[in-house]
């Protein structure tokens, strides 16, 4: 047991946030899974990136909203590393759409991501860390899902609920040792900004108190320490890394 290392699954995990994430864990020791859903390039590139560092990571491809596809990641994901140490719910779409132009497949695809494919990915988790009687999940909201954003409704409901699901799953699992937090980014350099125009990031920033957009690699920061034994006494917790934007 002594060159025992933690094992770690990120979905969403070959772009942005995620890529961060498996980055820094990566660095820090951990082995990690690389969970992803079509970015297969993007994904084998890291992959390669890292193996070739040393690093013990495994790209594998999942759909988070297929139940099937989810208990296949965390399959292979232990016949590689072994038991599920922790687990970042990252996988995550953003749509503006007005409210009144919103169809009923859009809604159910945003919720479908972002809180069925946590429910899955969590449950699957779960085998390795009720047994264990330890572990981390960290849910990755955001500062729409506390405050809400206008022409992303279905966006901030989904992202509300997974709120909803780390203050409850915490009391639930606390007694088993498990910490479930959620992390809610402010605006965030990533590939989902891309779309927005340069007159509207610069509104966002003014708005921002530190007055700049953040990084992928200080969300991951976060949530390295939320999943590391630094954050032992932490559960059930919503952290917001989003420069001032949002406070109390």
């Amino acid at each position: 047991m002594g060159d025992y290392k933690n094992t770690i699954i990120i979905t969403g995990a070959s772009r942005g946030i995620g890529k961060a994430c498996a980055e820094i864990f990566a660095e820090e020791g951990w082995q990690v899974v690389i969970g992803y859903h079509k970015s297969e390039v993007e994904a084998k590139r890291l992959e390669a990136s890292l193996l070739e560092k040393g690093f013990s990571v495994q790209a594998i491809q999942a759909d988070v909203t297929k139940q099937e596809e989810v208990k296949q990641m965390f399959s292979k994901a232990r016949a590689t590393f072994g038991k599920v140490d922790a687990l970042v719910n990252n996988a995550g779409i953003s749509q503006f759409r007005l409210f009144t132009d919103m169809t009923e497949q859009e809604w159910d695809q945003m919720f479908d991501i972002h809180c069925k494919g946590a429910f899955f990915c969590t449950q699957c988790a779960l085998e390795d860390m009720i047994s264990s009687k330890s572990g981390s999940i960290v849910n990755v909201s955001s500062m729409w899902g506390q405050v809400g954003a206008s022409c992303e409704v279905h966006y901030s409901a989904s992202k509300a609920a997974l709120i909803g699901l780390t203050k409850a799953l915490a009391k639930e699992l606390g007694p088993s040792n498990i910490r479930v937090n959620c992390i809610a980014p402010g605006v965030i350099e990533t590939d989902m900004m891309k779309s927005v125009s340069g007159e509207i990031k610069q509104v966002l920033c003014e708005e921002t108190p530190l007055m700049r957009m953040g990084s992928a690699q200080e969300i991951a920061k976060a949530i390295l320490f939320l999943s590391s034994e630094k954050a032992s006494f932490i559960t059930g917790q919503v952290l917001g890394v989003n420069g001032g934007f949002v406070i109390g």
